[in-house]
């Protein structure tokens, strides 16, 4: 009765307190945190918010907790650097709800782009970092970034191309040329060149150059609108058709 009206009184301390009851709860030690798990207050279920299903199972290993252990004996700042070094996440928050449940919250960073360079393709996220734990192979729809350099600079001209769906739409990839401007590789072959600054002046002129004469829609092989007072193109070459057939030679 004793133990159990001691355990009583550190729990009303927990409650009452806020974060200097945790600072109690961790002094007690693991003798009376062992009777307080004898009292109930063992973790059965680990939540986590704000999170995606790839990024869930990350953060719970990286928690690092098992079925069973003294829910006050948890080190809750121990806990949130660890979620918190998933290259998930972004920043977290960690909280128990006695008798029995952890609750991870967390802000995810922002998958943006798959870059590839040197044979090598990670997912980044809207810094430019690379989120480790990400597999490529299942972020498809992303834009493509190639080159060196591109995963620094893809944040700068990315929201910029986001603005503009047609364009964005029909784009392959976006590759880094001389780590210095961007080339625009589109899915039909053809090529936008952009300039070393500028891009968005660049491309404003090239949707009022798409409004005129539909250029998107007809068909090139390049467009180079590194100098600001000259857009060129290049139109695509007609591949010669194949000569017709000739008929046998008479017998």
């Amino acid at each position: 009765m004793i133990a159990t009206g001691a355990l009583t009184l550190v729990l009303i301390g927990v409650l009452a307190t806020g974060g200097r009851g945790e600072r109690i709860a961790s002094a007690i030690g693991n003798g009376v945190d062992g009777r307080f798990g004898a009292a109930g207050f063992r973790l059965e279920k680990v939540h986590v918010q704000g999170a995606s299903a790839l990024a869930t199972n990350d953060i719970v290993k990286a928690a690092g907790v098992r079925k069973d252990q003294p829910l006050l004996g948890l080190d809750l700042d121990a806990l949130r650097g660890r979620v918190e070094h998933v290259g998930w996440v972004k920043e977290a928050r960690v909280v128990r709800l006695l008798p029995d449940t952890l609750v991870i919250a967390v802000k995810e960073r922002r998958q943006m782009a798959v870059w590839q360079h040197n044979g090598h393709s990670v997912v980044i996220d809207e810094h430019g970092e690379i989120i480790p734990e990400a597999d490529p192979a299942r972020f498809a729809t992303l834009p493509l970034v190639v080159g060196a350099g591109g995963a620094a600079h893809a944040p700068e001209i990315l929201p910029v191309l986001a603005q503009r769906p047609k364009l964005i739409g029909r784009m392959e990839a976006l590759v880094r040329v001389d780590d210095r401007r961007w080339d625009l590789r589109m899915k039909d072959g053809s090529l936008i060149q952009l300039p070393a600054a500028e891009e968005e002046q660049a491309l404003m002129q090239l949707e009022q150059l798409d409004q005129r004469q539909r250029i998107l829609d007809l068909g090139f092989e390049r467009i180079d609108l590194r100098n600001p007072d000259v857009v060129a193109v290049r139109p695509r070459v007609a591949q010669a058709a194949p000569p017709a057939p000739q008929p046998p030679p008479a017998a």
